[in-house]
């Protein structure tokens, strides 16, 4: 039976988040019913992550099976016209063998956050980032999120309703930019604990509006305490952008 992958772009303001949902619309629903209605087939959707209601995603990398003669490239097509109006697009398709799987073969997984920092309200951007009218000292930001990078105990930063077994996580990046008007806030690391991002995002605002200083970061870090939370920043402004696989930087060939 074929294994189908595909990179899903995804606007989340109208969904519950990706995974199916028992209480609202889910990206997966809608990728599973389209694939029915292409195939005849009930399919299972498995995503590199996992995100909440009103999250985005440039890249989110699935897969799933289904006994189907289908190119990929008319799969891909099928797909799209199927999903109309939701806003989802499939931007790439590819048959990959049978033990490649789209959450469990992922070694690094990156979002980015962005913050419009403007007084004026959002018009084009509206649920698309988070507004911050107050100034931003990006650079305080960035000196200070260079404590969370490596790794660390991240309970300070996890949801109360996270199911991960383990709040140790180990942080490749966390890079803080300014691009004219906006803010933008690079993360990078092979698994994050849910809100965990969010929960980053909040407290180097907080440190960019000079309400707190560079060092409390390192600081509610160390306490492993989620009370010593300052902010969890909303989901709008968070995008998943590309999650990563042994094959895609294959090992050099050595003489």
């Amino acid at each position: 039976m074929p294994r189908f992958a595909l990179t899903l772009e995804f606007d989340g303001t109208p969904f519950q988040g990706l995974q199916r949902q028992k209480h609202g619309p889910s990206v997966q629903q809608s990728v599973e019913d389209a694939a029915q209605a292409v195939t005849g087939e009930q399919v299972t959707l498995h995503s590199a992550g996992r995100t909440d209601a009103g999250v985005h995603a440039l890249a989110m990398r699935s897969h799933f099976d289904v006994d189907s003669a289908l190119t990929p490239f008319r799969m891909m097509g099928a797909l799209n016209a199927h999903m109309r109006p939701d806003p989802i697009a499939v931007t790439h398709c590819e048959i990959v063998p049978d033990d490649w799987h789209a959450r469990f073969s992922c070694v690094g997984r990156s979002y980015v956050y962005s913050i419009a920092n403007r007084r004026a309200p959002l018009t084009l951007e509206k649920n698309r980032a988070w507004l911050v009218p107050q100034a931003l000292d990006h650079e305080a930001m960035h000196r200070a999120a260079q404590a969370l990078v490596g790794r660390h105990d991240f309970t300070t930063f996890r949801s109360a309703h996270c199911q991960s077994r383990d709040p140790v996580k180990s942080l490749s990046r966390l890079d803080v930019e300014r691009d004219g008007e906006h803010v933008l806030i690079h993360a990078a690391a092979r698994s994050f604990l849910h809100h965990q991002v969010r929960s980053m995002v909040g407290c180097l605002a907080l440190v960019g509006l000079g309400r707190w200083a560079e060092e409390r970061i390192e600081q509610v870090l160390l306490a492993r305490d989620r009370q010593q939370l300052g902010l969890n920043a909303p989901p709008h402004g968070l995008y998943f952008v590309a999650a990563d696989y042994p094959e895609d930087n294959p090992p050099e060939e050595t003489t």
